[in-house]
């Protein structure tokens, strides 16, 4: 705690969700220091800042951004705004990546983060302290930082908002054989836009919402796409050069893929749409009591808090989301128990519950990879940490359009992105005149 008596937290990524956190710490001065903010890069905006190379930038650090060039939002901005800051509503509903990150660098201006971040600074490290102090066996949290250029730097923190994303350490599935293929092989982390493409025989493996929409841009540019997936066929129409495949189960020694159901298929590219690891090498996580594996951390209290150690919060690690109104809630709730109004159960009781909601899912036939997935879920859990944290839920009409953005989404990929969408009050939504389609989408 700071010689003031308020609390000093740590912010590490300047991404949405460090925004959000550095935004609601400032608006509360009475019990907060202004945060340090620390940022990888030279800029905000996390994942949504565009940078067209790949693998590594100037300093030898992996480039973090996974946006490819053409990207839209598959959520309307009238969703995915944080509630007291809306988008442009000039902009259409569905908005290039471009617009999402002008819209970061305004909440941060308007908001007045960017003094209290660190740009171009590396977090090497964050453990806990337990200090002698005043309030005895008082936990602290120390940070060693390095700035890009030299220099490293220490400092104590009351709590630590882990913020650093979850999309840009590419998960690999093993695949037998693959050595055997003599193609390129490369992962929808450094994908950035399909020409390179045009006339190739692509397979891409996996059919979550990256899958589709890079598919149909590769087709669009004349490649022959191979969607190769395990979930039941998609309901909906692909364009002609794109075709659904069982999953790939291995690469024979001739190049070829060989699909679950027997089929084998010739391409000259595998691109890989299977997610990303859990990554945090700054953290010590079996100190902490904590398990990352590729696809899940736990234990993590309401998705948020480690037991163990309840001043540390990892934000925006869960899946299937309304993401800044997701992080706007856990923020809030977060910041709740540090100033003391939601007062969190015993170590033992926290860790059993998580242990008794993650059997409930395993249960229900719930796959490990997909634990964090919330989706229909959300809209509880937000009503829990609102309810607890005492702050205001998000209004029904966001749970009301998410929910329809979904049925479009569901009934064609290519063309829901035209519907536009007006909020009229709190629980009603309208749908507004759709922009023309492309000749390439009728």
């Amino acid at each position: 705690m700071s010689q003031s008596g308020k609390l000093r937290v740590a912010v590490i990524g300047a991404g949405a969700a460090g925004l959000c956190v550095a935004r609601h710490i400032l608006a509360r001065p009475l019990t907060f220091v202004p945060p340090v903010v620390y940022e990888l890069t030279d800029h905000v905006g996390g994942t949504w800042f565009y940078e067209e190379r790949v693998g590594t930038d100037d300093n030898g650090y992996p480039i973090h951004s996974s946006m490819y060039r053409d990207l839209r939002t598959n959520l309307p901005k009238e969703v995915m705004m944080f509630p007291d800051f809306p988008f442009d509503p000039k902009l259409p509903s569905f908005l290039h990546h471009q617009d999402v990150l002008h819209y970061l660098e305004n909440y941060c201006n308007s908001h007045a983060i960017t003094p209290h971040i660190k740009f171009s600074t590396v977090v090497e490290e964050v453990k806990p302290i337990t200090m002698e102090t005043e309030r005895e066996g008082a936990l602290m949290w120390e940070v060693i930082s390095c700035g890009k250029c030299g220099g490293q730097s220490t400092e104590m923190f009351d709590s630590v908002f882990v913020c650093s994303g979850h999309y840009s350490d590419p998960h690999v599935p093993s695949i037998p054989g693959l050595e055997h293929f003599k193609g390129t092989v490369m992962h929808s982390h450094s994908y950035r836009y399909p020409e390179p493409f045009s006339g190739q025989s692509i397979v891409v493996l996996g059919a979550g919402a990256s899958g589709v929409d890079i598919s149909i841009e590769l087709a669009q540019a004349n490649a022959q796409v191979i969607l190769s997936h395990n979930k039941p066929a998609l309901p909906f129409s692909l364009p002609a050069g794109v075709r659904q495949a069982a999953p790939v189960v291995r690469v024979l020694e001739d190049g070829s893929f060989e699909f679950q159901d027997g089929s084998l298929a010739h391409a000259q590219v595998l691109m890989l749409c299977t997610g990303y690891n859990f990554t945090f090498p700054f953290l010590h996580s079996t100190q902490l009591g904590l398990q990352v594996q590729e696809h899940l951390i736990t234990p993590l209290y309401k998705f948020l808090v480690p037991p163990a150690y309840p001043s540390l919060f990892f934000v925006g690690i869960c899946k299937v989301i309304c993401p800044f109104v997701h992080f706007n809630c856990q923020v809030q709730f977060a910041l709740a128990i540090l100033d003391g109004t939601v007062k969190l159960p015993s170590r033992e009781e926290m860790e059993k519950e998580v242990r008794r909601e993650m059997q409930e899912k395993a249960e229900r036939g719930v796959q490990t990879k997909h634990l964090l997935k919330m989706d229909s879920e959300q809209w509880d859990y937000y009503k829990m940490l609102a309810r607890t944290g005492e702050f205001s839920p998000p209004p029904p009409v966001i749970q009301s359009l998410y929910d329809e953005v979904g049925r479009q989404r569901r009934k064609d990929p290519r063309t829901y992105r035209h519907l536009n969408y007006s909020l009229l009050s709190d629980t009603r939504w309208t749908l507004l005149e759709a922009q023309p389609l492309r000749a390439d989408e009728v």
